[in-house]
């Protein structure tokens, strides 16, 4: 889980670096990489079959996944990385919520203020500056970061059902599914894309898809939701990483505090901190 998360804060670099739109970005990482994990699985002869019940499971994920890409990317153009990325990861909290409400999980309410403190420092590590007038496309892009969260929480949910099946399996046919539904709005100008275009988009569907989720979803089989909302933290760090190593950002004190804080509540909840609430004195 930690490796893939890695690998997803890079993800937003070669989207920009591709120069495509949103669907046609999504359509070919579908493509790419449902051929990646489906060879890998052949190769493997790790293919299982499926019941009605784990099918179902697999299409609510797929669409879930899908759509959750096309609305994060959009997002980036509306309302700016910074805002979007802020506003996405309210999916930990999402991810908590279903699970209980569909898997019957009792929330760690213990757990529940490092979440926050984390959310609190990948606020302060985009540097966000809070008021102002917030414009028409704003608001579109920060329904859309809202929406991408519930979905992708609801992805991994749908993925933490199909136990037993092999993840190259689950995201090979998710992705499969992806590459007809997007086919009318993909761009098939093929001969207009760059070298560069075509190095982004290869990287992305075989190590950014063909690994990365071969990996996520073996994590998802195996970590509790509240683990897996903790460990999704460590892409807003890789992202900002990624922006001082290519793009020369200059970090504020305030962003230097909230990468702090988002490493101190993943540590915090993977060794089971219990956060130090003031105490009351003792009545005399």
């Amino acid at each position: 889980m930690a490796l893939a998360m890695t690998l997803s804060g890079t993800i937003g670099l070669l989207v920009i670096a591709s120069g495509q739109s949103a669907w046609s970005v999504v359509w070919f990482r579908c493509l790419i990489g449902a051929a990646a994990l489906l060879i890998w699985l052949s190769m493997q002869r790790g293919w299982k079959p499926m019941n009605r019940r784990a099918v179902a499971w697999l299409l609510v994920g797929a669409v879930a996944l899908i759509v959750n890409w096309l609305f994060l990317f959009t997002s980036y153009r509306l309302s700016g990385i910074a805002i979007s990325t802020v506003v996405y990861h309210v999916q930990p909290f999402f991810l908590i919520l279903l699970a209980a409400m569909v898997q019957g999980e009792a929330p760690q309410w213990q757990k529940m203020p490092w979440l926050v403190l984390a959310l609190l420092g990948v606020a302060l590590t985009t540097g966000l500056q809070w008021g102002g007038p917030m414009q028409a496309d704003m608001l579109q892009g920060v329904a859309m970061a809202l929406a991408a969260a519930l979905l992708y929480a609801v992805a991994t949910l749908a993925t933490r059902k199909l136990s037993g099946i092999a993840p190259a399996q689950i995201a090979g046919l998710q992705l499969l599914l992806g590459v007809g539904l997007l086919a009318p709005w993909a761009n098939f100008s093929i001969s207009s894309f760059t070298p560069t275009a075509w190095a982004s988009l290869l990287t992305l569907g075989l190590v950014h898809t063909g690994l990365m989720y071969n990996l996520m979803y073996a994590a998802f089989q195996r970590l509790s939701a509240q683990r897996i909302a903790a460990l999704s933290f460590i892409y807003p760090l890789v992202a900002i990483a990624v922006d001082l190593l290519v793009f020369r950002l200059v970090l504020q004190g305030t962003q230097v505090l909230g990468m702090g804080l988002i490493l101190l509540a993943i540590v915090a909840h993977q060794r089971d901190w219990v956060f130090p609430w003031p105490r009351a004195k003792a009545a005399a």
